[in-house]
């Protein structure tokens, strides 16, 4: 009796089904029919096979608590300064074991109230009423300084930013001589102030939880280019006092987390 080309071909898929035919590959494989379905068996076991799953917080003090508390064995953190973030990998693996990747912890540091708005006012150009409105309302926050950098009482600096006028003078000077006649023209504007003008504003801010507190220095500069004058502060020290900041923020998290991982500088993609 003569088999058809349909019937051997459902004798072999039946044969597939039964025991897949494993291929001698780097990663394990096995030939099955076409048409045949993969079926996780996972959701009908009493528990899951593995512990996997993602924890998410901008909380620095119960991120270190989770990853404490779990101290998985070969567990690796890297931490992004610019973002602020950490992400913490408990089943990496090594080079000779791998692992899955897809048991972490996620941090990423919300930044305070105050170091927002510090960040936000700096570097543009404001009216003489947006600015006093904010001296107002951030002034538990804010030391006025002047020249010598004594401390000015904020009520008075607020006085003196919204009191501000440009005054413009203009002075021409005109030589001539036997074969020759030369003139020079000289105009001067000058910002000026009722009050003593604040050179800098110093503020104080915590700019994450669980850091310490900061001193921004906000220099002041009047733009009397125009009929009105605007105003500007520009953060002294911006890209130093940010990079301390990061540095801070490794420092504390890994004296958090103690011995429960290891924490690196970079990111780093399991694909």
């Amino acid at each position: 009796m003569s088999l058809t080309k349909e019937a051997i071909q459902l004798i072999t898929d039946t044969a597939l089904e039964a025991a897949g035919k494993t291929l001698s590959t780097l990663i394990p494989t096995v030939v099955l029919p076409d048409g045949a379905k993969i079926v996780n068996l996972e959701q009908f076991q009493l528990g899951r096979s593995r512990f996997r799953g993602s924890y998410a917080t901008h909380s620095l003090a119960d991120f270190s608590a989770y990853v404490a508390g779990r101290a998985a064995p070969g567990a690796q953190g890297f931490i992004n300064q610019d973002e602020m973030s950490c992400i913490l990998l408990f089943n990496l693996g090594t080079v000779a074991e791998p692992g899955h990747a897809d048991d972490r912890a996620i941090l990423k540091l919300k930044a305070t109230a105050g170091y927002t708005a510090a960040q936000n006012i700096g570097g543009r150009g404001i009216s003489q009423k947006d600015l006093s409105d904010w001296i107002e309302d951030w002034h538990q926050y804010l030391t006025p300084i002047d020249d010598a950098g004594a401390a000015i009482p904020v009520a008075k600096a607020i006085a003196a930013v919204r009191t501000i006028t440009i005054k413009a003078t203009s002075e021409s000077e005109t030589t001539v001589g036997e074969t020759s006649a030369s003139r020079s023209a000289m105009d001067q504007i000058e910002a000026r102030s009722k009050e003593t003008l604040p050179v800098a504003l110093q503020f104080r801010t915590i700019p994450f939880e669980g850091l310490t507190e900061q001193q921004i220095t906000l220099r002041l500069s009047v733009i009397t280019s125009g009929a009105q004058p605007v105003l500007k502060l520009r953060w002294v020290g911006e890209e130093v006092q940010r990079e301390d900041i990061g540095q801070e923020f490794k420092a504390v998290l890994q004296r958090n987390i103690g011995d429960a991982a290891t924490l690196s500088l970079g990111s780093f993609d399991p694909k």
